[in-house]
């Protein structure tokens, strides 16, 4: 029954609605997962023009879409996760941004749903489409919601973390610690419950998306610095990560690093 994708999306679901309540904390939200966001932010920024309209693929609580909306872009959040939609509507209520931010309970590979609407913009942050079973199909779902040119930007759950394989050797779990090389969906555990995740280095995102973008960057987030889970809950990173993440920074987009990290940045064009 679980290798039903029906079922698995629906675990998937079900495990982000049980962490919606905290996910702004440090569970989700520590100071390596804000200098993740902040380079997608940057890259997203970098290639839009003002005021344009934005897709967001796995908003989740929505402090993307918060950021941008705050920068005069408007921005359709969809997620599978009915809780996770019902927080980015109370964000945007909160912050007074209601006009320019929509939440939709909508899973991601259920784009077709959205036809007939166009966007400046696609974005996903910190590995929804890890969580999909076909990013081909998802792939040719934006191509249609999209003008040529158009930028779709995405951050996702690398297949080579050397410090996830590194952490998970010394602690004597080889399973965990290779499953990033795993083919297809794996379950991972949230906080007790299942997310079916496949990992993709950045070749394999980009081929998934071939048929209508074209690639313009790529780089790593998180070669040196340690994943999220590995560092402290505080706010901010402490001097030695500080380090790490300045090295990330330098050298994540080199050809012979940016393949390896806990996510690879990927920015297409639609042709």
């Amino acid at each position: 029954m679980a290798d039903e994708p029906g079922v698995r999306q629906a675990q998937t679901s079900q495990a982000f609605d049980g962490v919606a309540a905290f996910y702004d904390g440090p569970f989700g939200n520590n100071a390596a997962v804000q200098w993740m966001r902040a380079h997608l932010w940057r890259a997203v920024e970098a290639a839009l023009p003002p005021a344009a309209r934005l897709l967001d693929l796995g908003c989740g609580t929505g402090l993307d879409a918060a950021h941008f909306a705050a920068r005069g872009h408007t921005v359709l959040g969809v997620d599978s996760s009915p809780e996770m939609v019902r927080r980015t509507a109370a964000r945007a209520r909160q912050l007074g941004l209601s006009g320019r931010i929509a939440a939709r309970e909508l899973g991601i590979h259920e784009l077709e749903r959205l036809a007939g609407e166009r966007f400046d913009g696609i974005y996903s942050d910190l590995g929804p489409l890890n969580c999909v079973p076909d990013l081909a199909g998802v792939a040719d779902a934006c191509a249609t919601l999209l003008p040529a040119g158009a930028p779709l930007i995405a951050s996702v759950m690398g297949r080579v973390c050397p410090w996830e394989t590194a952490y998970y050797c010394a602690r004597l779990h080889p399973r965990r610690a290779f499953l990033r090389f795993s083919r297809g969906a794996v379950p991972v555990g949230l906080n007790g419950r299942t997310v079916w995740t496949s990992y993709y280095s950045p070749g394999e995102l980009v081929s998934a998306f071939s048929s209508s973008f074209e690639p313009e960057s790529r780089r790593a987030l998180g070669i040196f610095l340690p994943p999220p889970y590995l560092l402290s809950s505080a706010d901010h990173l402490s001097p030695p990560a500080r380090a790490l993440a300045w090295l990330d920074d330098t050298l994540g987009g080199l050809p012979l690093l940016r393949s390896a990290g806990d996510h690879v940045l990927v920015v297409l064009r639609r042709r």
